[in-house]
Formats: structure tokens, sequence, C-alpha cells
């Protein structure tokens, strides 16, 4: 089976942050959910709506990009139980590649319809429809250019360029999402620097971004996936 919280991430449904300079301990969970509720009974709906609609023009003003990451996953307790490195490049609509080159090889790709998780280890493929997938991997919202999606999603601003988005849905697996984008003037357009996504079991994934590029069309590849020979391919479409 491919691994939890692999899915979970791909997002890119998508992650410490510059605002959390120690490592995770075991109050983070509990701090995430703190915020989270406060986002809940927050009395100005006004206020909210301006929040959600200074992320989407962030997002909207995203270009197609590439990255290298480096991933920490720690579970409710702020035990670590995974670290691993790899690449990622996101693009409209709905374009994800999400390759771990350490410890372990996997590959999560998204081609606007599909969305591939392959482990070579086990010679398998799972494929999901992309529009079902947003839920659990939020990290596709960089991607998918409809602004109707953002309508299963509240947003709160928890400082400067750092956004916690919190899905309605309560049977969604990733609980909440924070974006933290660098700092731009005027006549620049943000870059994402980091994400982290909790899910519904209070495990914590903390992905830092690095020589983040713009994309251009002769990467394309990047989001197509044809499974190898011998390859078993669960297709949950």
């Amino acid at each position: 089976m491919f691994k939890k919280n692999l899915l979970f991430i791909s997002l890119f449904s998508v992650l410490n942050f510059s605002a959390f300079a120690d490592e995770v301990n075991p109050k983070v969970a509990v701090e995430r959910q703190v915020a989270v509720n406060q986002l809940v009974t927050v009395k100005s709906p006004q206020k909210l709506a301006l929040v959600k609609q200074a992320l989407m023009q962030k997002v909207a003003q995203l270009s197609a990009f590439s990255a290298s990451f480096t991933q920490k996953v720690v579970d409710a307790d702020g035990n670590s139980i995974q670290e691993n490195s790899g690449n990622l490049a996101v693009a409209k609509p709905n374009l994800l590649h999400w390759q771990v080159n350490e410890p372990n090889e996997s590959l999560i790709i998204s081609d606007g319809k599909a969305l591939w998780l392959y482990d070579p280890f086990i010679e398998q493929v799972s494929v999901y429809a992309t529009d079902g997938a947003i839920t659990n991997t939020p990290i596709l919202l960089l991607a998918n250019p409809d602004k109707s999606i953002w309508q299963n999603y509240d947003v709160k601003l928890l400082k400067k360029n750092h956004y916690l988005i919190l899905s309605k849905d309560e049977n969604s697996q990733v609980k909440s999402l924070e974006l933290v984008f660098n700092e731009s003037d005027e006549n620049s357009h943000s870059s994402l620097n980091e994400f982290v996504i909790l899910d519904a079991t209070g495990q914590l994934s903390r992905v830092f971004l690095s020589q983040v590029k713009t994309l251009n069309a002769d990467n394309s590849q990047l989001f197509t996936f044809i499974p190898p020979n011998g390859v078993e391919v669960d297709d949950q479409r």
C-alpha cells in the first residue's frame, strides 16, 4: 500500500516554517488545533473573506515552478517518524510532480485528470481522479485555476505571508494546510517557501522548499506518467 503520509502531502494535501525556529514538539499539533478552533469561532466573515481573497490572489500569481524539498514528519506526540528529500513541480491546471529520492524512492504525478501514486519498491501504482483528490491533497490548490474550489476551505492569516487553510469537510483526511510565502514588494510576485500539513491523526508534515525556479514548456514531460512494464495498476477512478 502506498505510504499514507505521501498521499497526504502530495501533496502538495500540502507541509517547519520560518515562523517556527525550533524543532517540532508534542505541543505543535495542539497549537495548530487551537488556531483551527479560533478560525471556526471568528465572528467577522467579512474579515475572513478578505484574507481568503488575498491568499487566492497570491496563489493565482504563482507561476509554474519547480523546487527541491526536504520533509520532516512527526506523529501527534512529536515523535519523528520520517525524513526525506526530493523535488517537485507545479503548474496549472492541476499539474503536479512530487518525487521522493531519499531514503525511499516514490513518485506522485497529476496530469490534470488523474493522480498517479507510484511505489517502485512494491512495483505498484494507484490512480485516482484528480478532481476527487483535491480534498485530501489540498496542495493541488496551487495548481487549480477554478476559484469555486475555495468555497470548500476557510482561510486565516496567522502572520504576514503565513496562511492557515482549513477544510470544511469534516471527513477530510487533511485537517489543515499552512502556506508561507517569501517577502515581496509591489513590483514582484511572492514565491512559496514552506508548507505544513496536519492530518486527521495528528501527524504533521513540514516541507521546506529551495532552489525554486520557473518552469517552461520544455518541462511538460514532468506531468506525464506511463506505468512501467510489470507494474501493478490499482485504478480507483
